[in-house]
């Protein structure tokens, strides 16, 4: 080795460690950047060769930056539900563009709020990417820019129904009983009236009457309350002349009850051998020329055979004691979640959900290979290898947390007690540069 060498290998030292305090810098200016992951900087022996110098002998220092990507950083709570983390493996695929033509990119960077067009796009003005939901479930196809705009309102029809109500066993039995008197003005024993909601999310009236005809049997009809010109009038009791054209009741038939006052069957009018049980299906005839709806269809439930959780018969006062419809009156959006499984949801002012773009995530062979980008985000590169693009919470995909954001994997005290560490190198860098000039000036000085 000689003096040049030395002065050489000072100069390395200042190179490499000056390049090491850039790294700490950086890790520590962005310790409040959502999903940053900390970089470190690695150093390596220089040999002498690089430099001119004797093979095999180590002549100076190299040191790079290797950012820890594959690190995970703490998830904390946020009031945004558009705000998301990932825990465990993936990225969320973003987009330059809002029209999904830009670059395709990857992040951890989950803070996502709506454009002036409904796009989701984090703080770098990246956008997130999905797959639109539609009835079939998620498309799998193409993924597209996740938006919240153009959900329009919701209603649902329902679809079961659920009785809870005791007739008086005292109560004396009716004679000479025939299908739809009760509609007709026949006073019924006891009748309740129970809304239900059509497939445009309105509210219909339906009342259920009952009658006594004999010991532990009474008849029943549901009749529609509301107009009678938003039914089809084709539906009525064929039998009777008066009900050629009437469509109440919509349904009627038999309850029986045993020797204890529990449910032992309901009989609907017309149904021949019909197996024992509280519930039996309820059509209602609408009439699409004069409501705009088609027929719906409800599973009428009455309790379970041979108990007295529905409809039940006691010596007490007949009284609804509940009831329950599923279904509901037409809903406005009001905000949108975000499942574990990466499923958007949009909310409604009724209560209703409905899934509007399902987020995957994309997985690397290596994510320490990917190369960095301006935004917090990476690209693809030979060393990350193809990305796996996969429903959240499937194969090495890990899970999405709504309201939450994923911190900095900086830790301040060992990048404060490294850049102390590299200063003092650095400082002895200058210390053997500066000795080297000072012995190359001596040998200069000695030539005269």
């Amino acid at each position: 080795m000689s003096l040049y060498d030395a002065l050489m290998i000072g100069v390395s030292g200042l190179d490499a460690n000056s390049r090491a305090m850039s790294v700490f810098s950086s890790n520590i200016a962005n310790v409040n950047t959502v999903g940053y992951k900390t970089s470190q900087s690695d150093f390596e022996t220089m040999l002498g060769s690089a430099n001119g110098g004797n093979q095999g002998l180590a002549t100076g220092v190299m040191a790079k930056a290797e950012a820890n990507i594959a690190q995970q950083g703490a998830a904390f709570a946020t009031q945004s539900p558009t705000d998301l983390a990932i825990n465990g493996n993936g990225f969320f695929c973003v987009n330059t563009s809002a029209t999904g033509v830009g670059q395709s990119l990857y992040t951890r960077a989950g803070s996502f709020a709506p454009d002036a067009n409904g796009f989701l796009k984090n703080s770098a003005g990246l956008y997130l990417m999905g797959y639109p939901v539609g009835p079939t479930g998620a498309s799998t196809s193409t993924l597209q820019p996740v938006t919240t705009s153009g959900l329009g309102g919701k209603g649902q029809a329902t679809a079961n129904m659920s009785i809870q109500a005791n007739l008086d066993a005292s109560s004396t039995a009716a004679t000479g009983y025939s299908l739809g008197d009760m509609e007709d003005g026949t006073p019924a024993q006891f009748q309740s009236t129970i809304n239900v909601y059509d497939s445009q999310g309105g509210t219909q009236p339906l009342q259920v009457s009952y009658i006594k005809t004999g010991p532990n049997t009474w008849n029943y009809e549901v009749s529609y309350e509301g107009d009678s010109n938003n039914l089809s009038p084709t539906s009525g009791n064929p039998n009777n002349i008066n009900k050629q054209t009437d469509p109440n009741p919509i349904s009627s038939g038999v309850i029986t009850f045993d020797s204890n006052g529990n449910l032992q069957d309901v009989w609907p009018t017309g149904v021949a051998n019909d197996p024992k049980s509280g519930t039996f299906s309820l059509s209602i005839p609408w009439n699409p020329a004069t409501s705009g709806l088609q027929p719906q269809t409800i599973s009428f439930d009455m309790g379970t055979v041979g108990a007295s959780n529905g409809t039940s018969q006691f010596a007490s006062a007949s009284v609804l004691n509940g009831s329950h419809v599923d279904g509901a009156v037409f809903g406005n959006v009001t905000g949108v979640t975000v499942a574990a499984d990466g499923t958007v949801n949009a909310q409604y002012s009724n209560g209703l959900t409905q899934p509007v773009f399902r987020i995957p995530l994309a997985t690397f062979a290596n994510p320490d290979g990917l190369s960095l980008v301006a935004g917090n985000a990476y690209a693809q590169s030979a060393g990350s290898g193809s990305p796996l693009v996969n429903a959240a919470g499937t194969g090495a995909s890990g899970t999405i947390q709504g309201n939450a954001l994923e911190g900095s994997t900086v830790d301040l005290a060992t990048e404060f007690t490294s850049m102390i560490t590299t200063q003092q190198a650095y400082s002895a860098s200058a210390r053997v540069v500066s000795t080297a000039s000072q012995m190359l000036d001596e040998l200069m000085q000695m030539q005269h």
